[in-house]
């Protein structure tokens, strides 16, 4: 990422594809984790990626680039988000025709009793475990990108792990009686 970030400040827009392949997988993964749809996450990484070919030097100059792109992601979402319950009223045809996967790993039963789960969740604990479990980052990163205590993004994590345990526990069993 540093080796893409450092191209991006020389030779600006011609990278930004290449950064888009590395990481738009995760920052989808992020933004479905605030916004619950696929679509509307994939808007807001797409935003943001247009925000940086217009302004390289925004990422380019970040301390930390990485932190930096998955906080930009962040706040677009949850942008996408404000926007979408303003409209909510009107419904989405889109939304009722097309249903497409979180990511190719929810082929898997498992994999789609975690998501839906995950889904249960409130945003602000689901935002915490994306970034704990599939990010591996540290409470004090997670702080850092959602502007909490590390031990409010600690405490957020515990009670998603107590909520996700209960309801796939729940679900192990509907599986056991089948």
């Amino acid at each position: 990422m540093k080796y893409l970030t450092d191209q991006l400040g020389d030779a600006g827009v011609d990278v930004v594809g290449a950064l888009f392949d590395l990481t738009s997988q995760r920052l989808v993964r992020l933004a479905v984790a605030i916004t619950r749809n696929q679509c509307d996450a994939e808007d807001a990484v797409q935003a943001v990626m247009v925000r940086i070919a217009t302004r390289p030097h925004q990422l380019h100059s970040a301390r930390c680039a990485w932190a930096y792109l998955l906080q930009m992601v962040r706040h677009e979402a949850l942008t996408v988000l404000r926007k979408r319950k303003r409209l909510r009223g009107l419904g989405s045809l889109a939304d009722l025709v097309i249903r497409r996967r979180v990511d190719e790993i929810e082929l898997q039963e498992t994999n789609r009793a975690v998501w839906s789960a995950l889904r249960t969740l409130p945003a602000e604990q689901a935002e915490v475990v994306v970034l704990k479990i599939w990010e591996e980052m540290t409470f004090q990163e997670i702080g850092e990108i959602l502007e909490i205590s590390p031990n409010t993004a600690a405490s957020r994590y515990k009670y998603a792990l107590n909520k996700l345990s209960a309801k796939l526990a729940g679900r192990r069993e509907e599986v056991l009686h089948d």
